[in-house]
């Protein structure tokens, strides 16, 4: 299995990198200005998680571009800005979080879905965020 990360130019996108090495995945890593959404196609990968960074959607290089070109051809995974980009694509709306979550622990439950196969429900996710897609919005 081959996952294309963007890298938003966020140091955390390494943790995502060593979470999916550890699972015996193929990993191929491009900054969000290197690399073109048709670029990404042509590689033919089984999935592409967009990770956090600096801002917002709009400062996201080609992930946008990407999310919608790829979308419903390729699972697509975000990971905070990468989450914001996903929402932001289809129409959503971007916002200041009411509760700013840098560096605080929450619950997370699942629905047992394959992504979360062998993670307990509910387990502890650590935040850091202090934006969010507005609920109404979607």
């Amino acid at each position: 299995m081959t996952i294309v990360l963007i890298d938003n130019y966020d140091s955390f996108s390494y943790n995502l990198v060593q979470a999916l090495l550890s699972n015996r995945v193929e990993v191929r890593v491009f900054r969000n200005d290197e690399i073109s959404a048709s670029e990404v196609a042509e590689l033919n990968p089984d999935g592409i998680v967009i990770s956090p960074g600096p801002g917002g959607p709009l400062d996201a290089g080609i992930s946008l571009e990407l999310i919608r070109s790829l979308s419903g051809k390729i699972p697509i995974l975000g990971v905070c800005l990468g989450h914001q980009c996903i929402g932001f694509a289809f129409g959503a709306r971007i916002a200041n979080a009411g509760r700013i979550m840098h560096g605080k622990t929450s619950m997370v439950t699942h629905r047992g879905t394959p992504l979360y196969r062998g993670v307990k429900n509910p387990f502890p996710a650590g935040r850091s965020h202090s934006l969010a897609i507005v609920r109404d919005s979607l």
